[in-house]
């Protein structure tokens, strides 16, 4: 995560109280068809660029198959499936965030890694209501940024397949 950089950002919006108060305050960031997402920094265990993946047979539509970290099968999940985003083009590359989740590791594939936001708990909010019903369901709350909204992704949750975690 060396390249990633750390800096802080404040939301000047007014917000309401938050249903649950979160006390993590550093993400993360990703991006996925265009959104901007955080991940927990103590959820994420690597970054990685592209990778060769093996597919799995009859593995459900969001697991992208399995690949190799340093002798450790890792699960690899299409994030943009996941959250019922159009697929990536074939000429587009990815990048992975590798989580730890119950002792297994799990490649998260998304667009790109950005850089570590350090964001303040009292500007967390719960998830709108407006916010697509599948990114609810995947979603901690989210953070209103100067020009764009931070979706905090529950890693659990985002595991959580047809009520079932995925392991490969």
């Amino acid at each position: 995560m060396s390249q990633l950089v750390k800096r802080t950002a404040q939301s000047d919006a007014v917000k309401s109280a938050p249903a649950q108060s979160y006390d993590q305050n550093q993400f993360v960031t990703v991006l996925i068809a265009g959104q901007i997402f955080g991940i927990p920094v103590l959820d994420v265990h690597d970054v990685l660029g592209p990778q060769n993946i093996t597919r799995i047979p009859l593995a459900p539509p969001e697991v992208a198959g399995s690949l190799n970290l340093r002798g450790r099968i890792v699960t690899a999940l299409d994030i943009r499936l996941r959250l019922g985003l159009p697929p990536r083009g074939a000429d587009e590359s990815s990048m992975s965030t590798v989580v730890e989740h119950h002792g297994e590791l799990y490649s998260l594939m998304v667009d790109s890694v950005g850089e570590v936001l350090t964001l303040d708990p009292k500007d967390f909010l719960r998830s709108p209501a407006t916010l697509d019903p599948r990114w609810r369901e995947s979603a901690i709350g989210v953070y209103r940024l100067d020009s764009e909204l931070l979706v905090v992704l529950d890693i659990a949750r985002i595991l959580d397949i047809g009520h079932h975690i995925v392991a490969a």
